[in-house]
């Protein structure tokens, strides 16, 4: 009955799909046929199922509201996608927690975001208290282009919508190109919040490896030719959770595998401000045809002055205003404001440099003192905050993440970054969030 419900919960069995016959689906659960009967007998009184007489048992037409803890593993037994972010967000800001995927707010443009309030409350009535634009601010989005534009990225700024965050950009797409049902790609590993979206969303989702370069090329084109997904979500220039980066051949062979099999990509740059210069992006090389570009400031400006951004091709322009006017009406103006004022303020360029040199020195110092416990960084990333890593052998991630939890510290299991669930071993670690006490723990509980 779980089983069933867990189906329909996730829409991998949607209203009005027939199920698998008693005796077919006793032999793959290994269970007996009476099990079965009783398990469809009980479904159908609660009306999940409904039974057709010479015909067979169907999912109702009558679909539960959508529950995402029904969807996957309950968070107090396994690890699922939104582990980590629930741990991460519910604990105690005094909590140790090198498994969230933010800097520390020590670390954050403090004196820039304090100076941008300043004049946002000497600004007109109207920026405190109007809508915005559906587009948004349009200094914000020119600036935005040329920033882009750095990064060989080519967006005018008419292509440019702002959203409220880098999550609500890429739900606002999945809204415009997806139906419940649908295939996605995502990377193997991947950030799991794409895959607690995706669930949200009601699609299947399948999973191709990643490696140093991008995604395993190979296996790339064998998953498109079998699974044919409408969707692709990916980050190109600092992967989250490996740190790779994708390498030009790599990108080349992606886009034109995707341009074969109709594939569309969301390329998540969200990590963009972390790099010393700009690796190779899906939507430069492709000049945003069958590529979406996504970023936001969470990162590098502020988790709490929510603002992201689409980039995409003006054909799809029209119909994501009125889908972002539909469900989320106008923009967050007073955010928006708050961002330029942070990016137009040279402090923010010199503030932006001096993280990416922090973070260098943490992943080489944390690298370093990880290896000394027998833990192994897959490779050394160029940028960003994360190291992915091999715990020593025997050791699994999930366990060691939830007796750390009784601990006090918040890690980042590597089963909450892979659909297809081989990251066992892996453990991601964020390299700004490591401190002395967070070394401690793991000495003591390795």
């Amino acid at each position: 009955m779980a089983t069933i419900r867990g189906r329909i919960a996730a829409r991998s069995l949607v209203a009005g799909a027939r199920l698998p016959s008693v005796r077919a689906l006793a032999k793959s659960s290994d269970v007996s046929v009476s099990t079965v009967a009783e398990a469809y007998s009980r479904l159908v009184a609660e009306g999940a199922i409904v039974s057709r007489p010479g015909s067979g048992f169907y999912v109702g037409r009558e679909p539960a509201p959508m529950q995402l803890s029904a969807v996957g593993p309950k968070l107090d037994r396994a690890i699922d996608p939104l582990w980590v972010s629930r741990q991460s967000l519910e604990t105690d800001d005094a909590v140790p927690k090198p498994g969230c995927g933010w800097l520390p707010a020590s670390w954050m443009a403090e004196q820039s975001l304090r100076k941008a309030l300043r004049t946002a409350s000497r600004a007109g009535v109207d920026s405190l208290a109007n809508y915005t634009s559906p587009l948004g601010l349009p200094p914000l989005r020119q600036l935005i282009s040329r920033r882009l534009g750095e990064r060989g990225v080519e967006a005018a700024p008419d292509q440019i919508v702002l959203t409220e965050s880098g999550t609500q950009a890429i739900d606002l797409v999945c809204r415009f190109l997806l139906e419940p049902g649908d295939t996605v790609l995502v990377d193997d590993p991947c950030y799991f919040n794409f895959q607690a979206l995706l669930r949200a969303h009601r699609v299947r989702i399948v999973s191709v490896p990643y490696a140093p370069a991008g995604p395993d090329v190979e296996a790339l084109a064998t998953t498109l030719a079998a699974e044919r997904p409408r969707l692709y979500i990916t980050n190109s220039a600092v992967h989250n959770p490996t740190g790779a980066t994708l390498s030009p051949v790599t990108a080349h062979r992606v886009l034109k595998l995707a341009d074969q099999h109709g594939l569309v990509i969301i390329e998540d740059d969200i990590f963009a401000d972390f790099e010393h210069s700009p690796a190779p992006r899906l939507a430069g090389f492709d000049g945003l045809d069958r590529v979406i570009e996504i970023g936001s400031f969470s990162k590098t400006l502020s988790a709490s002055v929510r603002c992201g951004f689409i980039a995409v091709k003006r054909d799809w322009l029209e119909p994501l205003i009125e889908l972002k006017i539909a469900t989320m009406f106008g923009g967050a103006r007073l955010n928006e404001e708050l961002v330029l004022s942070v990016l137009g303020d040279g402090r923010f360029h010199r503030h932006a440099e001096a993280v990416r040199t922090r973070l260098e020195r943490a992943r080489r110092s944390t690298g370093e003192r990880l290896g000394e416990l027998g833990i192994t960084p897959w490779l050394e990333p160029r940028a960003g905050m994360f190291l992915w890593c091999t715990l020593p052998d025997g050791s699994d991630s999930a366990e060691l993440a939830r007796a750390a939890l009784a601990e006090g510290m918040v890690l980042a299991p590597g089963n909450a970054f892979s659909a297809a669930q081989t990251a066992g071993n892996f453990m991601r670690f964020n390299v700004a969030q490591m401190d002395e006490g967070s070394f401690a723990v793991l000495r003591r509980l390795l």
